[in-house]
Formats: structure tokens, sequence, C-alpha cells
């Protein structure tokens, strides 16, 4: 069946010398993956492979076969052409990181048209602004809330955040646990928009901390999940 529809670049891997298999989340589908044939050798093709750098904005005309097997693109073209993301080398960072964990945490392969508009819009505010510094942090834990695991926020003075469990706890138990310095900033993010992540303060040690526990988070809940392998870059630009 040929689709017409949005679609978010989350992965391309060179395929022999000339092809590209594409990974990418659709308004239409959910996760799909196509090969892309000589898209690497084509100088006057429809496809260009700079439209599939990660995270990128599309519009695409496809065949989508849907048996489980690589579809084809017939067309593509840039519906929001960024104008930082790409270039300034912390975007560009968080941009490998959260395309990688959108990559390793989505896995359904069906319309979801609340996560694709949340996904999308945070891409564009991204783009737009300067003050990002916590940006992934909440943009993870908002992500939680369309992949079915957002923190309970009932309890909140409670000093403790049980992981496993994701409810705040009044003592520590033997799960893993958000504590100490990590508790307050992880709290000051719950139900804020990206508008207001300005206000949030948070050490750059503390930081790298909050985020291991929040991609544990992620691990616990989500069946197969990967660390991405991107983190130790993205720590090293904040430093």
């Amino acid at each position: 069946m040929q689709v017409t529809t949005k679609a978010i670049v989350l992965s391309s891997l060179k395929y022999g010398d000339t092809s590209l298999i594409v990974k990418a989340l659709t308004a239409s589908d959910g996760i799909k993956s196509y090969l892309l044939k000589g898209v690497l050798a084509s100088k006057k093709g429809k496809l260009k492979a700079a439209y599939f750098f990660p995270l990128m904005q599309l519009e695409i005309t496809a065949v989508h076969k849907n048996k489980g097997t690589l579809e084809n693109i017939r067309e593509a073209k840039v519906i929001h052409p960024y104008t930082t993301l790409h270039t300034n080398i912390i975007k560009n960072s968080l941009v490998l990181f959260i395309a990688e964990m959108l990559g390793n945490s989505i896995q359904e392969q069906q319309q979801d048209e609340q996560l694709y508009h949340y996904i999308e819009g945070a891409l564009s505010w991204l783009d737009k602004n300067n003050q990002i510094t916590n940006f992934h942090l909440l943009f993870l834990l908002n992500l939680t809330k369309h992949l079915g695991f957002y923190p309970d926020e009932n309890h909140t003075s409670k000093d403790y955040f049980d992981l496993l469990e994701g409810e705040f706890v009044a003592r520590p138990n033997l799960n893993p646990l958000i504590t100490n310095e990590n508790i307050s900033p992880f709290k000051a993010l719950l139900g804020i928009n990206f508008d207001t992540l300005s206000s949030i303060r948070i050490a750059k040690a503390d930081r790298e901390s909050l985020l291991k526990s929040v991609i544990l988070y992620f691990e616990l809940h989500l069946h197969g999940f990967r660390k991405p392998k991107s983190l130790a870059v993205l720590n090293a630009v904040f430093d």
C-alpha cells in the first residue's frame, strides 16, 4: 500500500557501498525500516542521503507491505528544516543521544499520534532555544507518559523514588532508588514543559547521575531496552 506520511528519522545504517537502511518513526504506522537502494551514489534522484540524518523531519511517500520486511521510500522532502540541531555541537550530541534512546524505546509498529506530535514539537523547541542543558532529562521523563510508565506524582513529599515501582516512597528499600542530591531536581522536572526548563538548575555531576537513573528507569520498564552508546559523548560535551 502506498502512503504519504510524516516521518522522523531515528537511524541510518550504510548497507553495501551505495545503500542505506533507515529506521524511522512514521505518523501513519509507527516504527518502520526502509531500504534505500543506491541513495549514496545518486546525485539526481528524488532521495538524498542528507535527508536521513538522525531526527530529520520528513514527508515521505512510501510503499508499506507490512510483512515485517524492509519497506521502500519513493519520495522524501524535508518539512521542518533545522537551523541549529546539526550544526551546534551540543545540540548535535543531544540529537544522537535522543535518536538512539527513541530507537531503543519505541517498539510499536502502529500509529501513535500523540507520541509523534510530542517528539515533533520537542525537536522544534530544541532547534529554536538555547537554554537546553537539562533538555534531555525532561524529554525522557515526558516521553515515559507515551510509553506507559510516567512516574506516579502522588506522595512527592517523600524522600525517595522507587525506580522499579515508579512511585515515591518514605524509606529506602532493596529496589533501585533516586535519592539524596538527585531527588529534588527529579521532583522539579515532573509536570513541567520545555518553556519552564530554564528555571531548573542542576550541577553537572548531579545531572549525569540523574540521567543514569532515568536510563535505568527505562531499562527496568521496557523489555529488550539497550543502554545508549552515545551517553559518554553527551556527558563530554556538557563538561
